[in-house]
């Protein structure tokens, strides 16, 4: 208990959700729970981000001093990850003890059952070495570590949100509003869709601003890894890809993919009612291509994802449509061009515009869910030490400071909490954004992907073949859905996912689908529309943020929306229409009512 205490003394101070007397019993609880495993080496593994090079250069040592139980808490790539799980899937050997993995693979371990679900394991063999003061339902991500049989497989640890991020600063500066107003009839301000962002794109592209030439978008291209998650993670769902529903598109999610009522996927391309080279998709692909060559600096196109990361925060781009949240806390640091002398930010994050095909009611962007997982094939009590450590690093008593460091909250506790209300105008909308009814449109990959290493690794091939000219939108897709296709072939004639793996449906043409679709009162796919540049829309930043603060008692649990209304908070090309047309506006520009 004295390693304790000086833990608590000298690493979380007041920053806690708990009193420290209740850290002191939560404490207790993990002195005594750890008895048994004193002495005991445990390893686990996760990717490198800022919250777990804290865990496990902080926490773990922490960990041992107060337990007895030494970790080593290995970081490597997220590819490394999940190849040392695939391999421990496969051979049975116990590589790692615990995997902190994305939750995308959620259809993957609820099909293969090789993992320990928690739901059995926290009332059954893990019953002695869970913490009472666990608090799941304080968790915002269990929705997405949930399998369809109602069971928990992980337990988050990590997250944030893929979003909209913009240059605050020249957004408001007058003659850029004035000059915008002149040329394109609407306000500058959040785009709703991609039409405003595109036109946004156009505007600050090759304008001057502090003496240099800015550009209006940045993205990334090279043929990696890397690239596949700028797609699979809810890329085609921005565009309008698949159905309705939240966390993901029900029966065709956001990868194209379709289940039938048995969550037995079905197929992935047009021909089998899946969406992957539906017009969605592939409209997806072009406005990917056409921005990133007319208004992204050149050098985009040869970068991977952590090349590009660090530009926005150079001084030269004035808006990026697909960011992440885990780019804050390397954002704000003091002296970057784009943070004031204050240390508030220049910029700011929003929800992310939507395209052409997107309609109300489906997800609007991409969430990960790094989340701790106990292998079946581990041995009993090394599971239990890492059982132990997983509870640790994510308890009220550690939360709140493990989530100053890395900035990827998973408890609502955590983002309510004091210190964040007070350090929010330095995290340009993070906390705004978390607190708010809109991050419900924000998930994970869902339980419609069958085998998520395998399937994953095909994107990167196909959309590095379109960005780099070698085959058309079209023709990658076609291509993806197909090989997306054998591979659920395979699984189907091998039977290992047993009554959940896939059932290819027979092919029909388009028509057929979209019939079936109406008939049902679904979407995917749709027909190719005859104009897919509808009237831009652009929303004011600070009424959007009002919305939010106004809603919260109110906040939506089912992700259904009213469209933000009033004022000059919307603006398009009409203006008779702005501000008064809410049919014009769908519902989750704000992801809030700004009534």
């Amino acid at each position: 208990m004295e390693a304790a205490k000086s833990f608590l003394d000298n690493e979380i101070g007041d920053l806690s959700t708990l009193s420290r007397a209740d850290q002191e019993k939560e404490m207790q609880w993990f002195i005594d729970a750890a008895k048994p495993f004193q002495g005991m080496d445990i390893r686990v593994v996760s990717e490198t981000i800022t919250t777990h090079e804290y865990e496990s250069k902080v926490l773990a040592p922490a960990f041992e001093k107060i337990t007895g139980i030494k970790v080593t808490h290995d970081l490597i790539g997220e590819g490394d990850v999940v190849e040392k799980l695939q391999t421990q899937m496969q051979s049975g050997e116990n590589i790692y003890d615990a995997y902190v993995n994305d939750s995308d693979l959620i259809g993957t371990h609820w099909r293969y059952q090789q993992t320990r679900n928690l739901t059995d394991w926290m009332e059954g063999e893990g019953a002695d070495v869970t913490n009472p003061m666990l608090d799941i339902d304080d968790y915002i991500g269990t929705e997405f570590t949930t399998a369809p049989d109602g069971k928990l497989y992980m337990l988050p640890d990590q997250q944030f949100a893929n979003l909209y991020w913009f240059r605050y600063d020249w957004f408001n500066d007058e003659k850029n509003k004035a000059d915008f107003r002149e040329k394109y009839g609407y306000e500058l301000g959040v785009p709703v869709n991609w039409s405003a962002y595109e036109d946004i794109a156009e505007f600050f592209t090759g304008r001057e601003i502090d003496g240099k030439k800015v550009y209006g978008h940045m993205d990334y291209g090279k043929k990696d890894p890397s690239l596949g998650w700028r797609f699979t993670d809810a890329w085609l769902s921005m565009a309008g890809n698949g159905d309705k529903g939240l966390p993901n598109g029900l029966p065709v999610d956001e990868w194209g993919i379709r289940v039938n009522d048995k969550s037995q996927p079905t197929g992935s391309c047009v021909a089998r009612g899946g969406d992957t080279n539906g017009p969605a998709a592939v409209y997806a692909i072009q406005k990917y291509l056409d921005w990133m060559k007319a208004h992204a600096p050149a050098s985009a196109q040869g970068m991977t994802f952590s090349e590009s990361g660090p530009v926005p925060a150079q001084g030269e781009i004035a808006q990026q449509i697909f960011w992440y949240t885990a780019f804050t806390a390397d954002m704000v640091k003091d002296g970057l061009p784009v943070v004031n002398e204050d240390g508030t930010p220049k910029w700011r994050m929003a929800p992310s515009p939507h395209g052409v095909y997107w309609v109300d009611g489906m997800k609007l962007g991409y969430q990960d869910v790094g989340s701790w997982l106990l292998m079946d094939s581990t041995p009993v009590d090394r599971a239990k030490a890492a059982w132990l450590y997983a509870q640790f690093v994510g308890s009220k008593t550690v939360d709140v400071k493990k989530s100053h460091e890395g900035l990827t909250f998973t408890r609502e506790s955590t983002i309510r909490d004091k210190s964040f209300t007070e350090r929010a105008p330095k995290l340009g909308g993070l906390i705004e954004f978390y607190r708010s009814p809109a991050r419900v449109q924000w998930s994970p990959t869902g339980t419609n992907v069958p085998d998520y290493p395998k399937l994953a690794q095909l994107w990167w091939q196909a959309i590095g073949d379109a960005a780099s000219g070698a085959k058309t939108p079209q023709e990658a897709m076609d291509t993806l859905c197909a090989d997306q296709e054998a591979i659920m072939a395979r699984l189907e004639r091998a039977g290992i996912q047993g009554e959940y793996g896939p059932v290819l449906n027979e092919e029909h043409d388009m028509e057929y689908w979209v019939e079936q679709a109406k008939e049902n009162g679904n979407l995917a796919p749709q027909p190719k529309k005859e104009n897919e540049k509808e009237q831009p829309q652009t929303v004011s930043y600070d009424e959007l943020v009002k919305s939010w603060a106004d809603s919260e008692a109110a906040a939506p649990q089912d992700g259904g929306q009213t469209p933000p209304t009033g004022g000059d908070a919307v603006s398009g090309q009409d203006s008779a229409s702005a501000g008064s047309s809410t049919e014009a506006q769908p519902a989750s520009a704000s992801g809030s009512s700004a009534q």
